[in-house]
């Protein structure tokens, strides 16, 4: 398993509340704990233990993952761990806006997660009144991603 690939888990890791997580790719997995090591498997080649450091502390002004979700409105869920982004690509458009109209089925950002790009769709038709989490930012399992009215 390459390296680059452990890394990136572990900066996910310290970015999020996850404790643990296990990864297979064909015959090599690797288990990172936040109080433990990464321990690979037989098959794997032998890897130094890594530790995960505490989760940062946070800072004085709120980031919109860490504000409350509004009151009122659908909520749209993250469906995996991973990272957000509002665009196809760094140059491209943000799929949606706040005040934006969208349809059940329109594409509102993309979840990279293991190197795989996830398209999340709205599951409601109504405006974006809320965009709850930074371009570029890592999200948990079932954070709240987006409002729609």
């Amino acid at each position: 398993m390459d390296i680059r690939k452990v890394k990136k888990l572990i900066e996910m890791m310290e970015e999020s509340d996850i404790q643990e997580i296990e990864i297979k790719e064909g015959e090599e997995s690797v288990r990172i704990s936040r109080g433990g090591a990464v321990i690979p498997s037989l098959s794997a080649p032998a890897a130094a233990p890594v530790s995960a450091a505490p989760a940062p502390a946070p800072s004085a002004a709120p980031s919109p993952a860490s504000s409350p979700v509004p009151v009122g409105g659908n909520v749209i869920f993250a469906p995996m761990v991973g990272t957000f982004y509002r665009a196809a690509s760094p140059g491209s458009p943000p799929y949606v806006n706040v005040g934006d109209h969208v349809k059940a089925g329109d594409t509102l950002c993309i979840i990279e997660s293991m190197k795989m790009m996830n398209e999340i769709k709205s599951e409601f038709t109504g405006q974006v009144e809320a965009i709850l989490v930074n371009n570029e930012e890592a999200v948990e399992f079932d954070q709240p991603l987006f409002t729609i009215s």
